[in-house]
């Protein structure tokens, strides 16, 4: 017989390619993640790994398996948390997993009103750039994922958000930094992104390294990008020691403190959509929708 528990280990397997990576992924030991996929392969009647070189991979029937694990144990997940709510067992739980920006100013007071209404739910927070979080809400790794998206280029977040339940926050727009002293710096009215053609460029996370590429390119110049970090203060820091100019979403200067750098509105206008996102069962869980709701609240402030 197929269980859950077997499932979680052949997904964990799957995706780590050992079972000592899957076992510190469990938080177990690596005799016990043999001992289940044996039981699970004893279920399935069929091997469901062979090894390759150090890594375990998965056999046709292991991907076969795999594939609907992902399904079974986010269903299953969701049928416990309701479960329990209606039950009155316990408060829940909620696992978010959010992009840094989104964390450091959209969750906080989210999550502070939840608590404050729901003192008894549960929240753990993780940070992943899309479409890596909506890939773990897809696995059953989330309850909810932030995540955001451009209008524009290549930028395709309908397609990868098809079957989700979309909570629309806000729109966010880009904008522009500079160093103190820079020529552009106290310059009225929008910027044109044509007049930082001969810059140095300070570049932040892949999907808006993409954005900013593509902007550029409708402006008629590559962007000669010299440094590229996911981490905003650090791409704020950059600028203020006048290495480079770069593009930030403003939701990302909340958190970070202006000294020696200069914001600069953009034209055209870029902006990203941030959406709230979760699984068509997992919003009916009183908990999920608690917390969708208190994100929504927040971006409205």
């Amino acid at each position: 017989m197929i269980e859950a528990r077997h499932l979680r280990v052949l997904r964990a397997v799957a995706t780590t390619g050992s079972f000592s990576a899957a076992a510190r992924t469990l938080g177990c030991t690596q005799p016990a993640v043999s001992q289940q996929m044996k039981a699970l392969e004893g279920a399935a009647g069929t091997p469901l790994l062979v090894r390759a070189g150090r890594e375990m991979r998965l056999t046709e029937a292991g991907e076969a398996l795999s594939r609907h694990a992902s399904g079974i144990l986010a269903g299953l997940t969701a049928a416990e948390e309701e479960v329990a709510a209606i039950a009155g067992l316990r408060a829940g739980r909620v696992r978010l997993v959010s992009f840094p920006s989104g964390s450091s100013s959209l969750v906080p007071s989210a999550l502070a009103a939840l608590r404050r209404d729901h003192p008894g739910t549960r929240v753990s927070l993780e940070e992943a750039e899309p479409p890596r979080s909506v890939e773990l809400l897809r696995e059953g790794d989330c309850d909810i994922a932030l995540a955001f998206r451009y209008g524009t280029g290549t930028d395709d977040g309908a397609k990868e958000w098809e079957g989700l339940v979309v909570r629309p926050l806000l729109r966010d727009r880009l904008v522009g930094l500079v160093p103190e002293g820079h020529r552009l710096d106290g310059r009225g009215g929008p910027v044109g992104i044509a007049e930082f053609a001969r810059e140095s460029w300070i570049a932040g996370c892949p999907r808006c390294r993409t954005q900013l590429v593509e902007v550029c390119a409708a402006a008629g110049f590559t962007p000669r990008i010299d440094f590229a970090t996911d981490d905003y203060p650090a791409v704020h820091a950059l600028v203020a020691a006048g290495l480079g100019v770069a593009v930030l979403p403003a939701l990302a200067l909340e958190s970070v403190r202006p000294e020696g750098v200069r914001t600069l509105t953009l034209t055209p206008s870029v902006r990203r959509e941030i959406v709230a996102l979760t699984l068509p069962d997992l919003a009916q869980v009183p908990t999920v929708s608690a917390t969708l709701d208190r994100l929504e609240r927040a971006a409205r402030r």
